[in-house]
């Protein structure tokens, strides 16, 4: 199965926080799983930490590094394919950009979404995870 970790998903796993479900924990540590990031969570973690929304034991830049060379997941770029589908999803979604790109890419990549966002929980034109 290949996955995408939403910002959120991405800080729940790597702080071990237990805030998913044991069905998304299974897939995200399965030795089959292909498990990527987009680069529009640097900007989440950035902002998030700045704000002191999100609380990471490392500066949001190391954190990051480290989540990725520990886990070996990829980073997806936002491609002018994925911002042109962030702006023309089907249906009725948030304007939230960072989650509009989220979800293009995951529908873009066919990937599933793993996420506790309610909100894309129940966008209905998107597989996920919670």
């Amino acid at each position: 199965m290949h996955l995408l970790l939403d910002t959120c998903a991405l800080v729940f796993f790597v702080e071990d926080t237990g805030q998913l479900s044991n069905e998304a924990m299974g897939h995200l540590t399965a030795d089959d799983a292909e498990v990527y990031v987009s680069a529009v969570s640097i900007a989440e973690l950035a902002c998030g930490q700045e704000r002191r929304r999100i609380q990471l034991t490392l500066h949001w830049k190391q954190w990051w590094a480290e989540a990725l060379r520990r886990n070996g997941w990829e980073c997806l770029p936002i491609s002018p394919e994925i911002m042109a589908e962030a702006w023309s999803l089907p249906g009725t979604l948030h304007g939230d950009p960072a989650d509009r790109l989220l979800v293009a890419t995951a529908r873009i990549e066919r990937m599933t979404l793993i996420t506790t966002d309610p909100r894309l929980l129940e966008y209905p034109h998107l597989t996920t995870l919670c």
